[in-house]
């Protein structure tokens, strides 16, 4: 049996201290026993909540092996994580917990004659594809997370994903690992012949001890490992005690993989690679059924697909009530189920045949189904996007609810898919519970989130009886309680009913021959917890209410509700692709994560690890780095708002208290604009001069930024002497925001040529107004709302409600959709105007305006804003129409974020986001390429990082009208233009 110890739990404060400076003596990496981190690692995406003994962040395997060390010296459990993406409760312990993935992410080695690498457990998967893809090579697993699972978590949990029907599971694709025991052994394991078993043996030490014991626990249990271990793709369940019989080589490494921390530490993997198709397409095939799809499933595998997944009805429903991915949904064949059937091949022609012949054949069927080929690269990653969103989808469903892990990836045989979804159905229906179906059909295994009620005892005695039932459905089909996602807590209390007591004692000598102090993340696999203990919201749990002046209107006007959306997905910390979420790409830190930031925010209404509520200042130092971008709005698959969330904490935590100097003079630029551009030379030469530097320093401005120059005559001044034109013609209101009507307002006046030249009446508000958009991100509510009340008095009247407002700042437009409605909800004028509030170039697409032939090359960058609430590709429609050969980038966010980027506390993060993506690829553009974007903060930006000029969609517009014009004349000249 594992050793008994003393429960970390009543390991005191002054201990855990003491922890934590003796861990600082002695290693690089950063030491983080402080309540905010315990809570930040309290949780992963399971249903369990267990705050750890503190955080260790090592810089190097050496830090690695003197945290275990210590950790051993002082009896105290340990927890190797990855991502945190798990879904079984494995990620989460009362341990000392040892986060890989800020530092520990190399690919040390890669080898493509010997299709080999090696990589550090904090790798990103999808790193070491990219890399292998260069040699036409590539891991085989990929789980749907794989833009940011870590190689580590992967090798943990025994991964598999879409690839698997290719290449296997994670176990599979192992040739090697080093690994590091509780009790200081560091060594490589692989496969073993039997003269190199018994040389270890003979040799003795730890090393001879544990390869003895592992030769035992093969001999005498090797006919019931044959007879009781599922023979089938995704056995995932259990350790893998079958990698040890002779006929699979004594593989102690792949023994290993799935072991989910609770034998050794990881230190370095030896990875298999295998070939990957250079083309590939794929083949969607329509079913009246869901169980008609998993009765196809062995008749589909005759083909050789690539990748066969599955998904129901009701996964497509849930997406369109969400409005994910409409195109996607509209490419899927006629149906009410389907399977997506990816094949490849060396050229597009090869993958494109073998999807043809599977057609040509399934049309001689007796149950045709619909089909739909898809050989475009870009119309497969849509229909990818379909089957990867399936989590978010239905996570917190419109149709069914609230719904949660906990039986989500059974797996068996495949030809078995069809009759087992369909008892399986039956019994969560006799339970009341429903869930849509999708998942790996090829390899057999089923995922699924349902909408389990654990909120009292009596529906806590109803999952569990549930839960056994369903682990012993899926016994009597040969299968596997887990094929993906391992066994963690939640169904590790089951495996007896999988195994049976004997196999279970086997499992048992195996964890304890490699962790006999039994401090290897306990309580998981063997030995587990109950599956009802430390749940995160269980009996008893009540959400806390509390009064916020945001609105949260898509929440149940809950600020909780709208902080616990996130389910722990991760796809916050990918790093490259998107938006979301740039602090955490600079940083790599997990608190300036949107998942971070949302746990903490959870942590903090519980009140228990995280205390003073409003005002706690890990909260506060967590969302202070928060850029309010809203790219998690768009780019999370459960549409964090986090930018809402941070301006709502922000006006509570400062409530009747002094904010930060920067705050004061990023967010009044409104009111400090209007009265330095009554004397706009005189403001330059102050803000310009050796007061400007000194009214910096004062101000908590960043010395290394440039400000901007006020213009001689605002746009409002220049509008009124000029007056509106195109009288008698459709009125169009014209926003002038704070930014351009004080320091742009030529871009405002190209604005008004290019809508007149359009056909309208250009008119602009009869006061001065402003949105009020510095004042959210430092949650200045109470002021915003004021200001938006005067817009809404002065352009909601009956005079103004059908008149379209046009803006060209996206912050702006996005605050009168967005903070209008969540500041003012009663009033319906709020609504109208968000309703009738566009960018100019949504405003001119809407309504079918064809402007002059540009003959210009173009980069666009689009504004975060833009990108995730509002028409992100008007610009490139408009810029197509213009025949303006152009390239969109996908670099991110540019780091400036408003006054984000202006603070000196956070210049510096402020241009490290910067040099992720934009800037560099803004450096490597062609010369005669113009940079357009719509963003005054991300033109500030790319001047100050590279140094170039960009345009405004304004600008390009007016360029066009202009270079007409002139072509025009020159036509008339010579008679031709008449």
């Amino acid at each position: 049996m594992i050793a008994t110890r003393n429960t970390p739990d009543k390991l005191s404060i002054e201990q855990a201290a003491e922890l934590g400076d003796e861990l600082r003596q002695r290693i690089r990496g950063e030491v983080r026993f402080d309540k905010g981190s315990r809570a930040l690692y309290a949780t992963d995406g399971s249903l369990y909540r267990q705050v750890p003994i503190g955080v260790v962040v090592p810089r190097t395997l050496d830090d690695v092996v003197e945290t275990v060390a210590l950790c051993r010296e002082r009896q105290l459990p340990i927890l190797a994580r990855g991502a945190g993406t798990s879904l079984a409760g494995q990620c989460c312990n009362v341990a000392v917990v040892i986060d890989f993935t800020k530092y520990l992410s190399r690919i040390t080695h890669l080898d493509p004659d010997a299709r080999l690498a090696r990589v550090e457990p904090g790798c990103v998967l999808d790193h070491l594809r990219d890399a292998a893809e260069e040699h036409h090579l590539t891991f085989g697993p990929d789980p749907s997370t794989h833009a940011h699972n870590t190689l580590g978590g992967m090798l943990g949990n025994n991964s598999c994903g879409v690839h698997s029907v290719m290449a296997g599971r994670t176990a599979d694709n192992v040739r090697r690992l080093r690994v590091l025991t509780c009790d200081g052994l560091d060594m490589w394991v692989g496969p073993t012949t039997d003269r190199e078993l018994e040389q270890i043996i003979s040799e003795g030490g730890r090393r001879g001890e544990i390869y003895a014991g592992l030769r035992d626990i093969r001999d005498r249990y090797d006919d019931l490992i044959r007879s009781h271990y599922p023979d089938i793709p995704r056995r995932v369940s259990g350790y893998n005690l079958d990698e040890l019989l002779p006929e699979k080589g004594f593989n102690v490494a792949r023994a290993l993989v799935g072991s989910e921390g609770t034998c050794v530490t990881i230190l370095e993997a030896e990875l298999e690679l295998v070939p990957s198709p250079r083309h590939r397409c794929v083949l969607m095939l329509g079913y009246p059924d869901v169980y008609a799809t998993g009765e196809h499933v062995a008749e589909i595998l005759r083909f050789g697909p690539t990748g066969l997944e599955g998904m129901d009805h009701l996964l497509v429903n849930e997406m369109q009530r969400k409005d994910m991915h409409p195109e996607a949904r509209q490419m899927l064949p006629e149906g009410h189920s389907w399977l997506l059937v990816e094949f490849g091949g060396d050229t597009a022609e090869e993958a494109g045949d073998k999807a043809r012949a599977a057609m040509q054949e399934l049309e001689q069927a007796d149950q045709t189904p619909t089909m739909a080929l898809f050989e475009d690269p870009d119309e497969q990653a849509m229909i990818w996007k379909t089957r990867e969103a399936s989590l978010g989808a239905t996570s917190r469903s419109p149709m069914l609810g609230d719904t949660f892990p906990g039986w989500e990836d059974a797996a068996v045989p495949p030809e078995r898919v069809g009759e087992y979804l369909c008892a399986f159905r039956n019994l969560m229906h006799k339970y009341g519970y429903e869930a849509a179906l999708y998942g790996h059909f090829g390899n057999g295994c089923v995922h699924c989130r349902i909408n389990f009620e654990l909120c009292t005892d009596s529906e806590l005695a109803r999952w569990r009886t549930f839960m056994t039932e369903a682990a012993d459905l899926v016994v009597s089909f040969g299968g596997s309680l887990s094929g993906e996602h391992g066994d963690g807590q939640v169904r590790a209390e089951l495996l007896p009913r999988m195994y049976g007591e004997s196999l279970m004692a086997a499992l048992r000598e195996f964890k304890t021959l490699w962790d006999p102090q039994g401090l290897m993340n306990p309580g998981k696999v063997v030995d587990p917890y109950p599956m009802d203990q430390a749940l995160r919201t269980g009996p008893g749990f009540v959400p806390p209410a509390t009064r916020t002046r945001m609105a949260f209107g898509d929440d149940r006007f809950s600020f909780y509700r709208a902080a616990n959306r996130c389910v722990g997905i991760g796809e916050c910390r990918n790093d490259h692709g998107g938006v979301m979420c740039p602090s955490y790409r600079a940083t790599r830190d997990e608190q300036h994560s949107t998942r971070g930031r949302s746990r903490l925010l959870f942590e903090m209404l519980q009140g228990k690890e995280l205390d003073g509520g409003w005002r706690n200042e890990s909260v506060r130092d967590a969302l202070d780095l928060c850029l309010a971008c809203k790219g998690c709005k768009q780019d999370c698959p459960v549409s964090v708002d986090m930018a809402t969330l941070k301006a709502e904490f922000m006006h509570q935590h400062y409530k009747g208290r002094l904010r930060p100097r920067a705050a004061y003079a990023l967010s009044q630029i409104w009111p400090l604009s209007r009265i330095a551009s009554r004397l706009p030379r005189l403001s330059n030469a102050l803000l310009h001069g050796p007061l400007g530097k000194l009214a910096k320093r004062v101000g908590g401005v960043a010395e290394e930024r440039d400000l901007p120059h006020y213009a001689v005559q605002t746009f409002s001044a220049w509008f009124t002497k000029r007056g509106a034109r195109n009288q008698g013609l459709p009125p169009v209101l014209l926003w002038p925001d704070t930014f351009h009507n004080h320091f742009y307002p030529d871009l405002l006046q190209a604005a008004v040529r290019v809508l007149e030249a359009a056909g309208y009446q250009v008119l602009i508000p009869p006061r001065p107004l402003c949105c009020g958009r510095p004042l959210y991100a430092e949650g200045m509510l109470d002021q915003a709302a004021r200001q938006l009340r005067d817009i809404i008095e002065t352009l909601g009247d009956e005079a103004m409600r059908d008149v379209p407002v046009v803006g060209l700042e996206p912050s702006c437009v996005t605050a009168f959709r967005d903070e209008l409605r969540q500041l003012h909800l009663a009033d319906e004028r709020a609504h109208g105007l968000a309703e009738r509030a566009f960018l100019l170039t949504e405003f001119l697409q809407r309504e079918g305006y064809h402007p002059p032939i540009l003959n210009r090359r173009a980069v666009v960058h689009v504004h975060c804003h833009q990108y995730a609430a509002l028409q992100a590709e008007s610009d490139s429609a408009m810029l197509a129409r213009m025949g303006v050969e152009h390239r969109v980038l996908d670099a991110g966010c540019c780091g400036m974020a408003g006054s984000f980027g202006y603070d000196a506390e956070k210049y510096q993060v402020s241009i490290d986001i910067a040099e992720q993506q934009l800037a560099p690829a803004l450096r490597s553009k062609a010369d005669d390429e113009m940079v357009i974007t719509n963003g005054f903060s991300c033109r500030e930006q790319i001047a100050h990082t590279t140094g170039q000029r960009a345009w405004h969609m304004a600008e390009v517009l007016d360029l066009a009208l202009a270079e007409g014009e002139r072509n025009f004349e020159v036509l008339a000249s010579t008679g031709r233009g008449r």
